[in-house]
């Protein structure tokens, strides 16, 4: 994968405006369900490049400190065989002197040429490393973003059991309303209190008759009164009258005085 389509693709899930997002979606669950395996599929892409990329940056330096590593030996070797030849010359050895001289001009060489590597490298590993560092920020700035998905996928999950759970008591407070149970226990109530007034009408129908009974005992005791009475006078026996008040003896005229009486 290629670095700058790896940062096409973190850039572009960076900027992505997910609220927008699922606003616009028709099932934000399943958008943000998808998101989630996008930027988990897409962080995992991302980590496989970035750490090819880290690799290759570090043989570009292992290459560099090569190098520099190489340019000090050759200065070490051109100097060593330097002194040689200004030993050997000193003692008259001019043909061995200019041989040393030679191979001290050759390790110089080979110290320009790798010091001239080394420095050639240092733009690239400037800007490996850069890349590197650029790569790592979008990756955790990818991994902060899915965090912020899978945490608003929560919350968007706990919403909707939530909204659920209150349409389900909603519903069953409708139902409950469109069957007013209120009513059915009026009607009961109702039928209750018509039971009650029945059972205290026969009551009281009961309690009539009864003393209807007991005045017709009375009448028949007068009956029989007077059935005796009648018998009385009939055998001959006057009645027994009751005595008139006293009263009544004062304020009543005196009979005729009857001679001999």
């Amino acid at each position: 994968m290629a670095k700058q389509s790896i940062f096409g693709r973190i850039s572009t899930l960076l900027r992505a405006n997910i609220n927008a997002m699922l606003d616009s979606a028709e099932d934000p669950r399943k958008m943000l369900d998808q998101l989630v395996r996008d930027y988990t599929n897409n962080i995992a892409d991302a980590e496989t490049a970035i750490a090819e990329t880290i690799g290759n940056l570090r043989l570009l330096e292992r290459d560099h400190e090569e190098d520099v590593q190489a340019a000090a030996d050759w200065a070490g070797k051109a100097l060593a065989a330097s002194k040689k030849a200004d030993q050997l010359r000193g003692s008259g050895h001019t043909a061995e002197a200019d041989k040393f001289d030679n191979l001290a001009k050759v390790a110089l060489q080979r110290q320009i040429q790798s010091e001239s590597e080394a420095k050639s490298a240092e733009p690239q590993l400037a800007a490996q490393n850069k890349t590197v560092e650029q790569l790592k920020d979008g990756l955790n700035g990818m991994k902060q973003k899915l965090g912020e998905l899978k945490a608003k996928s929560a919350e968007l999950i706990a919403r909707q059991k939530t909204a659920e759970a209150q349409n389900k008591v909603a519903d069953a407070v409708k139902s409950i309303d469109v069957m007013d149970p209120t009513s059915d226990l009026g009607r009961f109530e109702e039928k209750i209190r018509r039971e009650e007034a029945l059972a205290q009408g026969k009551q009281e129908l009961a309690a009539s008759s009864l003393d209807a009974q007991f005045n017709q005992l009375d009448d028949m005791g007068e009956l029989t009164e007077v059935e005796a009475r009648l018998a009385a006078l009939k055998a001959g026996d006057a009645p027994a009258v009751a005595a008139a008040p006293a009263q009544n003896a004062i304020d009543a005229p005196s009979a005729p005085y009857t001679p001999g009486s």
